[in-house]
């Protein structure tokens, strides 16, 4: 072995164990990116790559969406849309048994579609929901594994932060990746609703009956759900017929999410200085984590490992398939133990290089090509996959940042007993997964035909 891909396989150990002790994931990248570097190339090479490194980083123009979707999800949390959103869901499904459950997932849905974070979706839809839930007696691992599921639906229901990071890693268009979103994230919605349904009939004491109400009360829960409709419509429609980028079409959503909460006297002079400093403390933490990724990246590509991995998946006379299929349990794994953004960050700059040269470069065709379609659209189903298999970390043993979120609120609820009311949405996640990697075209057909 090459003593240049040795020193980077050493410093791929490295960074695990780095995050195994729980060292900050980027300070864990920066650290065995400058050493790793200094020791193949010199220190001199590592202090002048530093010098120009951040400021090449940051001022990419597509980043800078990522402050302003953050800020309109913070804003959106001071402004109590989550309450609405449930009162709308509730109105609509709350009569069916098991139909709060189905409420707090569809209000994740319109939520995740505002705030674009899994985290701050499980969190304010927790504290919304599962007091009816518990109020209504339902059982304890469906009430809590239903909103510890529905808050992995930030992540890729647009406008979703780490999809944007996605498209910045692998050079792809933001609003492509957005338009890919929308179909696998509806049907994701559709199939928690269905494992809710299955759920209760098979356990109909898990989940019992709300009142349906009256019209009155319809209508008006109705009524308060519109205003968040018309941002969503006005952000993503805004994108998607042109009419603004993604950066410009933030800003408009920060400013109507914005007037919506002042409207209604949820959000006065403390919640937006709130709001603010929060948004500088995540877009910070974000930033950091960009620059140690590109320095590990730096690193590896001078130590050749995602060559080394490409050349050894491509000698390994596996099928392509079989291939995608061990990258995505590779990013499952991954998954439990790391947040959403520093796996996207830490993974892909390996994982889509491999997948590239298993289907044959850049320029090949959709009919000789190792997937059957361009590594355009390649890059686009790859993206929507790895996002769905990351929102599986999200749920899964033993780290879950979701349940840990839901179960820092229900300190009486054992872990276990979350753990096993997310296992069928768990189950439900991996037959959208076998679903849309039997059939791209459920991804891909939204782009092809809003591009033309």
């Amino acid at each position: 072995m090459e003593a240049h891909l040795l020193t980077g396989i050493i410093g791929l150990v490295a960074l695990v164990a780095l995050i195994a002790i729980r060292m900050p994931i980027a300070y864990s990248m920066i650290l065995v990116g400058g050493v790793g570097t200094s020791i193949l190339n010199g220190p001199d090479i590592f202090l002048a790559q530093l010098k120009n490194l951040a400021y090449s980083q940051f001022s990419i123009y597509d980043l800078s969406v990522v402050p302003m979707f953050v800020l309109m999800g913070s804003i959106a949390t001071q402004a109590g849309l989550s309450r609405d959103l449930f009162a709308a869901a509730n109105a609509w499904l709350g009569w069916l048994r098991g139909g709060v459950a189905m409420s707090a997932i569809a209000a994740c849905a319109g939520f995740g579609a505002v705030c674009g974070s899994s985290l701050a979706t499980a969190s304010t839809m927790g504290q919304v929901a599962l007091p009816e839930l518990r109020r209504l007696h339902y059982k304890d691992a469906l009430a809590t594994g239903t909103l510890a599921a529905g808050g992995v639906l930030g992540i890729l229901i647009p406008p979703s932060v780490v999809l944007v990071i996605y498209a910045i890693i692998v050079e792809a268009n933001i609003i492509t990746m957005f338009m890919a979103a929308m179909l696998p994230g509806m049907l994701a919605v559709i199939m928690f609703l269905i494992t809710i349904a299955l759920y209760v009939a098979f356990f109909p004491e898990s989940g019992p009956k709300g009142r349906a109400v009256e019209r009155a009360e319809f209508i008006s829960a109705t009524l308060r759900v519109f205003p968040v409709v018309a941002i969503f419509g006005t952000v993503i429609g805004g994108i998607y017929f042109g009419l603004f980028d993604p950066t410009p079409a933030a800003a408009v959503g920060v400013v109507l999410v914005a007037l919506y909460g002042i409207g209604r006297g949820a959000v006065k002079l403390p919640e937006i200085k709130h709001a603010l400093l929060e948004t500088a403390r995540t877009t910070g933490m974000i930033y950091l984590i960009l620059l140690g990724a590109e320095m590990l990246k730096i690193f590896m590509a001078r130590g050749g490992v995602p060559q080394a991995m490409a050349a050894w998946m491509i000698n390994s006379g596996l099928s392509a398939m079989s291939i995608l299929v061990i990258l995505l349990v590779a990013l499952i794994f991954l998954g439990c133990l790391m947040d959403s953004l520093s796996m996207i960050l830490l993974a892909i700059p390996f994982f889509w290089p491999v997948l590239v040269t298993i289907n044959g470069g850049d320029g090949v065709s959709a009919a000789d090509a190792a997937f059957g379609m361009t590594a355009e659209d390649l890059k686009i189903w790859f993206g929507i996959l790895a996002l769905i298999v990351v929102e599986l970390g999200l749920i899964t043993p033993p780290v879950g940042m979701n349940v840990f979120v839901i179960s820092a609120m229900v300190p009486d609820v054992p872990m276990g007993k979350i753990f096993l009311g997310v296992m069928p949405f768990f189950v439900s996640e991996m037959i959208r997964v076998t679903i849309l990697v039997m059939f791209p075209v459920i991804t891909l057909w939204l782009p092809r035909m809003l591009n033309g």
